[in-house]
């Protein structure tokens, strides 16, 4: 049996400071019983909107990313904006179709080897049955169709274009998600829900009358919400669904999620919505339903000391951990700060949601994503809630451990004992992300945080931003000590 021996807090008084060291022993038998442990973080990403993907920077970006993580989907917004030229309509009020930068922007991601998850939105301003602006920089117009026969023909005319260009093996390893949160202001119609139900019920059948082997799946809401009415919906009507989709962001309210007045922290949130949809489709009509979480972060809007920081290697570490088993696969929204729901990047760091900023340079979370890849593909149960211990085929172990900290709330620095039972192991490959490994910032600020960076300066600062080469550590009596700063996470590999 694993055990974990949690050593005692040990108080070490620090001058001027009331923090305390703490201590733990984490006990590890690498021959224990394992489960399957599929990497259902690092599938799917999400980025801005798609004509985004057209231009070199994105997919630079997106290229750097599949590098590290291998990734297989990516999502993003407003295929039918006005912008990627899909839909018009001639002076009889006819419809006219043009997939000339759609072709481009499939063609983009597969050629780079990601598949996409197809959002179908928004509105194309001719067939919006009044116009009603979002407030999104790109101004998506997010009305419901003036002509519900012109967006069943919409649908029919693009995902035939696309089985006709790619052919159906293909498109049917694409996933089809109707509209993005439709329970906010993405939504015009009025009442949300119901007209929701609506433009749901019309796009799923148009989809599935393509070919049913096509993939369709909602209610793609923010905050975790409407998944138990809306698969109550389609069990009742008959309306087809492959899949539950949803939001929730780290900084979320638990009013909004939960419809309680809770302080649900930071690190918490996330795998909390998470268990609440994956309650609510077991104990539904179709409990087997895969649950696809199409967008999540630490934050929903743009917080320096969050999505740009070293803060995001625990959080997504612990993450990682809370929601192994509830999930079939996890969008980190975004891949890349070539971004402009608020317009144009004003600076390279300014909370961007992506792994890497302005000019490719790699964020900690980048590092995070790195370092958390070479886990196993098997994860061995350790009583530590701030460990992952995983097996590889090949049998060595890695062990993802971690000390956590709010962000702008620094705590101390943190001593980790891994004791390897069995006596085996002799040595261990130790990787670390934390503010002084894989973080530019101290080389950024000594720059004088420019707003616009050099070609020498990005070069500088990508450079700054690589992960050291892993630290070789022989193990002494059968144990590794770590001491992990706060927002420090390291990822060992023994054999």
């Amino acid at each position: 049996m694993l055990r974990m021996i949690l050593g005692s807090l040990l108080l070490f008084a620090l001058p001027g400071s009331a923090l305390a060291q703490a201590a733990e022993t984490i006990i590890v038998d690498g021959s224990a019983p394992a489960r399957p442990f599929p990497h259902f973080w690092e599938q799917m990403f999400g980025s801005g909107r798609a004509i985004l993907s057209l231009r070199e920077g994105y997919r630079q970006d997106l290229q750097a990313v599949k590098q590290i993580t291998g990734f297989q989907y990516v999502r993003f917004h407003a295929i039918f904006h006005d912008e990627v030229g899909v839909y018009d309509e001639d002076k009889q009020g006819q419809p006219v179709f043009n997939f000339s930068y759609v072709d481009q922007i499939y063609d983009g991601l597969l050629a780079n080897g990601v598949k996409p998850f197809v959002e179908l939105s928004f509105m194309p301003n001719k067939l919006a049955a009044t116009p009603i602006l979002q407030s999104f920089w790109y101004k998506p117009d997010v009305a419901p169709p003036k002509d519900w026969a012109k967006w069943d023909n919409l649908i029919t005319q693009f995902v035939s274009h696309l089985v006709e260009r790619y052919g159906i093996d293909e498109v049917s390893q694409w996933y089809f998600e109707v509209w993005n949160e439709p329970n906010l202001d993405f939504w015009g119609g009025d009442p949300r829900q119901a007209t929701y139900w609506d433009l749901y019920d019309h796009t799923s059948r148009a989809v599935k009358a393509v070919n049913p082997r096509l993939r369709i799946g909602g209610p793609t809401t923010a905050q975790a919400a409407w998944a138990d009415a809306f698969i109550q919906h389609c069990a009742a009507n008959h309306v087809p669904v492959d899949y539950v989709s949803t939001h929730v962001y780290g900084n979320d309210q638990a009013k909004d999620v939960f419809g309680t007045d809770e302080n649900i922290p930071r690190d918490k949130m996330v795998c909390r919505a998470v268990r609440k949809v994956h309650d609510q489709i077991a104990a539904s009509a179709m409990p087997s339903l895969p649950l696809i979480w199409s967008e999540f972060n630490a934050s929903y809007f743009n917080e320096p000391a969050v999505t740009d920081t070293s803060y995001m290697g625990p959080w997504l570490a612990d993450t990682i951990r809370q929601c192994d088993g509830l999930v079939d696969m996890m969008s980190y929204w975004t891949f890349s700060d070539v971004f402009e729901e608020q317009g144009v990047v004003k600076t390279p760091f300014y909370g961007g949601f992506g792994l890497l900023a302005e000019g490719g340079i790699p964020k900690p979370a980048f590092n995070a994503f790195e370092l958390l890849h070479h886990l196993g593909e098997q994860r061995i149960a350790v009583s530590s809630d701030s460990a992952l211990l995983t097996r590889k085929k090949d049998g060595s172990l890695v062990i993802a451990v971690w000390n956590y900290a709010p962000p702008e709330q620094a705590g101390a620095a943190k001593t980790v004992t891994l004791h390897f039972q069995r006596g085996r192991y002799k040595r261990a490959l130790v990787s670390t992300v934390d503010p002084d490994h894989g973080d530019v910032h101290p080389i950024y600020e000594k720059m004088g945080s420019p707003r616009y960076l050099s070609q020498a300066q990005i070069r500088q600062l990508k450079q700054a931003a690589k992960i050291p080469p892993a630290a070789k550590r022989n193990l002494k009596g059968g144990e590794l000590t770590l001491t992990l700063p706060s927002y420090g996470l390291a990822v060992v590999e023994v054999k």
